[in-house]
């Protein structure tokens, strides 16, 4: 790859594509990008490297002409630059196909999938490497806190990746992690997602299948094993697996573990071993097993318990993975990516044991392909069930949904309510905020559930209640 080259990525915004731009921007490419939903974190990281991102999307963003143009996998046809580039004949790839070709070859592929867990389990293996000193390179959708960065380009020999199960391109519909052709793999978890690409739960198996008869012999999977799921998935895996979890089987079997109000603490046997005693900053039991997923894969490379263990206990979390966006007078605004109902269910309970005396409120936005439609309809209600008090927004761009397929937030509502719990649905962010603020009292902690901008409401409502306390404290 010239460093000269000129490369322009559709849909720069993604957390993938926009990783991607830092890497290409790092081997000295010039790198141009255009979106149009363009927001923190991703807009800001990009501001940082000094990458231009255009918007709207239209023809002129690929003047003057690109050596190269990256196309997103939530970019179709009908897009003006994806027309444009195919009437000019522009040279375009996948974001896969340029990572495989310009980043992974050469390097040894440590591919972190499944449905949950992917973007803080590749983080925390990241960050342990670097801790051992091994130099890592690396790939993550969402900015790591420890590197303040979602990508690093180093001299190790090493590349972890977090393997994207979504389909590639417009041109290429088959999943990303395909391309990343893995040494080793950690598989966290299998459950049915993507409800836009994959017609049931068969197919998604089929694709982590897929994913286990890439690895070679010489590597090894870390498989979790609290679920059918997974076991079917790497049963004719080809190469050594080894399972985590707290099954009394388990190779990498959990113990003793402690939820304390600041940190979590465990015991890790390995084939029945003490192999450390492990403290984590973060919350929940989820976090648990991503730090051992983690710890398990490391271990495999040569890393000490010693290294493993002092990465762990100084990692310190994903933006919008529980993060903490602001504290008013005594109310705790909480930032979570969550859009699935496990997950949502996960980080609710991760908060419970965090902050066990607070009345727990979730706000939820249903903005991802899956939970906009109707399969989870029942199981949305259930994972919202752990908070105290729900509100739940209108789904992001109903539009989009055939009506038959779409999610009823109302009866999401009814059974919320039939179970004891407060809930109602809201128009949009500036409605919740204008609702919300008034109720909120001190010692409350709000999870904020989306894996989009929604509406800004991170900004709105710690400003809209400041701006309370204020007319509070002059009355």
């Amino acid at each position: 790859m010239s460093t000269q080259k000129h490369i322009h990525l559709i849909g720069i915004c993604g957390t993938a594509m926009a990783s991607l731009a830092g890497l290409l921007k790092q081997r000295g490419c010039k790198v141009t990008g255009s979106d149009n939903a363009v927001y923190p974190p991703m807009s800001t990281f990009l501001a940082n490297l000094g990458i231009p991102v255009q918007q709207p999307y239209a023809e002129s963003n690929l003047k003057p002409r690109p050596d190269l143009v990256v196309v997103g996998n939530a970019i179709s046809r009908g897009n003006p630059e994806v027309e444009y580039l195919l009437n000019e004949r522009i040279p375009f790839q996948s974001m896969a196909q340029v990572l495989h070709e310009y980043f992974i070859t050469g390097r040894e592929s440590l591919v972190v999938a499944g449905t949950h867990g992917k973007t803080t389990t590749t983080s925390m293996l990241a960050w342990i490497f670097q801790t051992a000193g091994l130099n890592p390179s690396f790939l993550v959708g969402g900015i790591a806190e420890n590197f303040g960065s979602s990508f690093a380009l180093k001299q190790g020999k090493h590349i972890i990746l977090e393997g994207d199960e979504y389909d590639t391109a417009f041109f290429d519909k088959g999943p990303k992690f395909l391309h990343y052709f893995p040494d080793s793999i950690i598989l966290t978890s299998v459950e049915f997602d993507h409800a836009d690409i994959y017609t049931d739960l068969a197919a998604v198996k089929t694709a982590f299948k897929r994913l286990v008869n890439l690895v070679p012999q010489r590597g090894v999977i870390i498989a979790a094993d609290d679920t059918p799921n997974v076991r079917e998935c790497v049963a004719k895996a080809f190469c050594k697996v080894e399972s985590y979890g707290k099954a009394a089987d388990s190779h990498w079997r959990v113990t003793d573990v402690e939820f304390l109000p600041t940190v979590t603490r465990w015991k890790l046997r390995r084939g029945g071993e003490l192999f450390a005693e492990v403290q984590s900053d973060l919350a929940g039991e989820y976090n648990v097993m991503n730090a051992t997923a983690a710890a398990a894969l490391a271990a495999h490379y040569g890393v000490s318990a010693e290294a493993i263990t002092e990465a762990i206990r100084s990692f310190r979390s994903v933006k919008r993975r529980l993060e903490v966006k602001a504290e008013v007078n005594g109310i705790t605004i909480i930032d979570d990516f969550a859009h699935h109902p496990t997950a949502i269910a996960e980080a609710l309970k991760a908060l419970r044991s965090r902050y066990p005396k607070a009345r727990l409120w979730a706000i939820c936005e249903p903005r991802s392909n899956t939970l906009r439609r109707r399969v989870f309809q029942h199981e949305l209600g259930e994972s919202l069930a752990v908070a105290d008090h729900v509100v739940l927004a209108k789904i992001f761009k109903p539009e989009a949904i055939a009506e038959t397929d779409r999610l009823s937030t109302e009866q999401v509502v009814l059974e919320l309510n039939a179970k004891g719990r407060p809930a109602y649905e809201a128009a949009d962010a500036d409605d919740i905020v204008t609702r919300i603020a008034p109720q909120l009292r001190p010692g409350d902690v709000v999870a904020v559930l989306s894996n989009g901008g929604f509406g800004g409401i991170y900004e709105k409502l710690p400003e809209r209640l400041r701006q309370l306390s204020s007319a509070g404290a002059s009355s």
